[in-house]
């Protein structure tokens, strides 16, 4: 008869971090499972002890193995708090009894409440997109790994000017070694802590933040030739025309300052966006835009389609310039695109256009149109006239269903 697998979590002070009914549930199990740390709490323990090594996936194929004994599983803190207790309970008959998380503990040393606090987990993660994921926000808890650690997070977010924020470091929680305060990132940056240890951070000024349709001034750029720059209005509209969400996937090709990157990210902050260009000066004025918008994606230097095979599979990708070659750069993205995407292409001569019609249609995508004219006010003396900007082609395109 297949028997119930209790997971239980254990705080760093071990057995003293236990119910009575929990500890008894353990001495009376045939198996323990758990990692060296957790282990180590029962040295008096008599049955079989397992030690968590290598995938979860082996240790699954063991339970199922010894699914007719008596087995209980120990993890850190609360299971279900980025730990195995979910990953197990999907596949095991399993009972989760939590202890408290680190969250929990860590938000009870700072006298705060936690409800309203944005979690992210960087360990074992890269950081990489994480300014545009807590900008702007009140409160973030950070999970860190010995890579990911205060200093190197407090590194990475003054680099993106995010001073607006204090930082609370709680380590080696309920254990002997208990320590926690407040640090400014300044000096956080230059500290070691203890490998096991939570961040949260507190926002303590007001900062600037940005919403979709920045302002064309707003952006480092050529000066005094601007016309490289995505304006406004056909940022906005062929952005519309991408049909983003927050995880999506996003290549922008001919990337120039990177407004319509920045964009992106500012739309799919949890998602990623990949960006490539060829020309050094646009490149630097690029990279000074992600610090100034607080958007952290990737971008490379190269001349599409080389280096686009760095790239994961995109759920939209945006097409403002290309040094030739659009045929060629167009069957690349069609058929990376991912089911559902959508591909946007700004042109400014109808060779283009149609050029690029015919590609689409011959990749078997359907496209439409919007030819975008517009005009901007201006002052003269006291009265007003309008300047128009060049008319553009915003072609979108998506696979025709069954394709």
């Amino acid at each position: 008869m297949k028997e119930t697998i209790k997971v239980i979590g254990i705080g760093d002070d071990g057995k003293k971090s236990l119910l009575p009914v929990y500890e008894k549930w353990i001495y009376e199990s045939e198996i323990l499972v758990g990692g060296e740390r957790q282990i180590s709490f029962f040295q008096d323990y008599c049955g079989e002890k397992v030690v968590i090594k290598g995938g979860l996936s082996s240790l699954v194929t063991f339970l199922e193995k010894e699914e007719e004994r008596n087995i209980v599983v120990l993890a850190s803190g609360d299971p279900l708090f980025y730990g195995i207790g979910s990953y197990l309970a999907k596949r095991l008959n399993v009972e989760i009894y939590p202890y408290l998380s680190s969250l929990q503990q860590a938000f009870a040393k700072m006298n705060e409440s936690w409800q309203d606090v944005y979690i992210v987990s960087v360990h074992g993660r890269n950081m990489k997109g994480l300014a545009q994921r807590i900008n702007g926000r009140e409160k973030v808890a950070l999970l860190t790994d010995t890579e990911n650690s205060p200093s190197v997070i407090a590194r990475y977010l003054r680099s993106f000017f995010m001073n607006e924020y204090k930082a609370f470091v709680a380590e080696n929680l309920g254990g002997d070694n208990e320590r926690y305060a407040f640090y400014e990132l300044e000096e956080m940056e230059h500290l070691e802590f203890s490998p096991l240890n939570i961040v949260i951070l507190k926002k303590i000024t007001d900062s600037k933040t940005w919403s979709f349709g920045i302002d064309d001034e707003e952006f480092h750029q050529r000066k005094p030739e601007k016309g490289l720059l995505t304006k406004k209005e056909i940022r906005t509209l062929s952005l519309s025309e991408m049909k983003l969400n927050q995880k999506s996937i996003v290549w922008d090709i001919g990337t120039c300052t990177g407004s319509v990157a920045i964009e992106a990210c500012l739309i799919a902050n949890e998602g990623q966006v990949y960006a490539i260009e060829k020309n050094d000066h646009d490149l630097e004025n690029c990279r000074l835009n992600m610090q100034k918008f607080r958007t952290d994606f990737t971008v490379v230097q190269g001349k599409a389609p080389d280096k686009l095979d760095e790239f994961p599979d995109p759920d939209a990708i945006f097409i403002g310039g290309t040094a030739g070659g659009v045929q060629e750069i167009l069957s690349v993205c069609c058929s990376r695109l991912r089911k559902n995407g959508r591909i946007v292409l700004n042109a400014i001569t109808i060779e283009n256009l149609s050029q690029a019609v015919e590609a689409f249609k011959r990749n078997g995508f359907e496209v439409s149109i919007t030819l975008a004219q517009v005009s901007r006010s201006k002052p003269i003396l006291n009265l007003t006239r309008f300047d128009a900007l060049n008319p553009i082609y915003i072609i979108a395109a998506h696979r025709k269903e069954g394709e």
